[in-house]
């Protein structure tokens, strides 16, 4: 069995397509199938089901390509370990956030690591802060940068907290509460709402706020775009609780403080048993401490990648 064997069935698996795996892997369709064939003859057993439409899985090809990314996800660390006894940070660097993030720059620190460490494949995944953890524990991401209630913190991996920020209301700039200068959750129970799927991290936060304080409320609209959710809200379709210093980047919007506003908490999280060499370094390019039970700088980390406004501080939490 080899990891080229491997590599070609995740492709075929990830692609169901024969041509188009070994388009990805830069072989021939010949070679590929020839090689999964001879994976199969070892394996005593058919790992795809092959028609004139379509490629799948078979049971045993669904048990074996865990076990296959594992094993090609070692051997590509090991590389990057070894190159990294020698001085040299290479292999991948898989970033996850969510849309909201605010604490840091991302596309400035990103770019900053692709220039120090030109040998990494760096890639970046948007999703929901439950999603981000899960994904940090089985090793999909390296590193993620998550918005959680002050009531949540992450479970399962290293974390820093990195700011705290309090949710203001955001409505069309011709709401009738657009002139207010401060409004409270009761005043807000009223209004239609545009937020975040159920059941986020993000979605929580205003949830839990309003159920707190003894209210209901209808969001109508749900959507996983932070972007396009303030879009929705400009056209006056309803209001919404974003994050103060994410925000500041909007236009076409109007922002009102809430004086019982629920707080929102960020953090930089990372596996505590399989960093990579990649995220060590970027973690250190942040500054942000990543050896277990150490404490942040509250002003360490480096001003070109905090973002204005929003206070950083990074104390640990385990």
């Amino acid at each position: 069995m080899e990891l080229q064997q491997m590599r070609y069935v995740v492709a075929v698996a990830e692609t169901n397509n024969f041509t188009r795996a070994a388009e990805r892997c830069l072989v021939v369709q010949s070679a590929l199938s020839h090689q999964i064939r001879r994976l199969e003859k070892e394996l005593g057993t058919r790992l795809f089901e092959r028609t004139s439409r379509r490629v799948r899985l078979t049971p045993a090809g669904a048990a074996f390509l865990p076990a296959a990314r594992q094993c090609l996800e070692a051997a590509e660390r090991a590389a990057a370990e070894v190159a990294a006894a020698v001085g040299e940070v290479r292999g991948r660097l898989a970033v996850g956030l969510i849309p909201t993030v605010a604490a840091v720059d991302i596309p400035g620190a990103l770019r900053e690591f692709r220039q120090r460490y030109p040998d990494v494949r760096v890639s970046l995944s948007v999703g929901a802060s439950d999603e981000l953890v899960e994904q940090v524990k089985e090793g999909a991401i390296e590193v993620a940068f998550l918005g959680l209630p002050t009531t949540a913190r992450p479970q399962g991996v290293d974390a820093v907290e990195l700011a705290r920020d309090r949710l203001v209301a955001v409505v069309a700039p011709n709401h009738p509460l657009a002139k207010e200068s401060t409004v409270d959750l009761r005043r807000l129970s009223s209004e239609v709402f545009v937020d975040l799927p159920a059941k986020t991290a993000g979605r929580a936060q205003s949830d839990q706020a309003f159920s707190a304080a003894g209210l209901t409320r209808d969001v109508a609209f749900e959507v996983t775009n932070a972007d396009f959710l303030a879009r929705l809200v400009g056209q006056g379709l309803g209001v919404a609780l974003l994050p103060s210093a994410y925000v500041r980047q909007l236009t076409g919007v109007t922002t009102i403080e809430v004086a019982d506003a629920p707080d929102r908490v960020e953090y930089v999280i990372w596996s505590p048993i399989s960093r990579t060499p990649a995220a060590t370094a970027f973690l250190a390019l942040l500054d942000i401490p990543a050896v277990p039970g150490a404490q942040g700088d509250r002003q360490g980390m480096p001003g070109a990648f905090r973002s204005q406004g929003v206070p950083v501080d990074l104390r640990r939490r385990r």
